[in-house]
């Protein structure tokens, strides 16, 4: 599918000291639900309404969304009877968008496999991949076999946003679902600062006479005596079976700023 649009910038007409953040999105579907051309429509503004549907493949483009610079990587996947080989997107992917089209019921019934393997692998990770249900084809109106009402209720069913549109029509409704997964990916991101590594005081040697400080008796806990030391270390936290009984001390600052914002900027090439 590469021939037949135009290929991104590469990477080395960027200053390598100032590397974009990246955002990485899969868009999974059932075959013909449209994930190329919307692929397509998305990153040269053109619409191609055939494509070899077995093959799959990763663009890249540099987006601006919001006034900040992001480098936006795309995965069109090529899925042919439903989820299959999950991995290799469920790992590398920040958001999905899932994909059918309004005037073919199978697609949409097909897509709800996708939601449920999605909650899945959310349940058993650590991180929240934003996910984005994409009705296709709204240009096939008078040939709708899904409700507008129907896909609301099952993206409201999974906790994803809901969005129609058509990849041979309107390219600004196309470009903001692609923004939109950009968007939600930072929302993600401010809502879950990274973790900065502990540091803790450990104990010296010091004068065998210290002063000891008594805890009060509250609702009924028993009383607690710490002692206090003079000199204290600070160094990274050890290993759990070198760990002693310290006092942890961490900086939890940055959860009250905002997370770095992704950032992209347009550079395609039409041949």
């Amino acid at each position: 599918m590469s021939s037949m649009f135009g290929k991104p910038r590469t990477s080395s007409e960027r200053p390598p000291q100032s590397p974009l953040p990246e955002c990485n999105v899969a868009i999974l579907g059932c075959r013909g639900a449209g994930k190329s051309a919307l692929t397509v429509k998305f990153l040269t503004k053109r619409f191609i309404s055939e494509y070899d549907p077995s093959l799959e493949d990763t663009y890249s483009s540099e987006e601006l969304v919001d006034q900040q610079p992001v480098l936006l990587k795309v995965m069109d996947t090529a899925d042919q009877d439903g989820p299959g080989n999950c991995e290799r997107y469920l790992c590398w992917a920040s958001a999905f968008l899932v994909v059918y089209s309004i005037d073919n019921r199978q697609s949409f019934e097909g897509c709800q496999r996708y939601l449920e393997v999605l909650a899945l692998h959310a349940r058993g990770c650590q991180r929240r991949c934003p996910v984005l249900l994409l009705g296709n084809k709204l240009d096939m109106e008078q040939y709708r076999q899904v409700p507008s009402a129907e896909g609301m209720s099952l993206a409201s069913r999974f906790g994803c946003l809901f969005h129609e549109v058509s990849a041979c029509q309107d390219f600004s409704r196309v470009q903001h679902v692609f923004h939109e997964a950009v968007r939600e990916v930072r929302r993600q991101a401010e809502c879950n600062p990274p973790v900065r590594p502990l540091f803790i005081s450990e104990e010296r040697p010091c004068p065998p006479v210290a002063t000891p400080v008594v805890l009060p008796t509250h609702h009924s806990l028993a009383t607690c005596t710490f002692n206090t030391l003079s000199t204290v270390n600070y160094k990274e936290i050890p290993s759990v079976a070198q760990a002693k009984l310290v006092t942890v001390k961490s900086s939890r600052a940055q959860s009250k700023r905002k997370a770095p914002t992704l950032t992209l900027l347009k550079g395609f090439k039409i041949f």
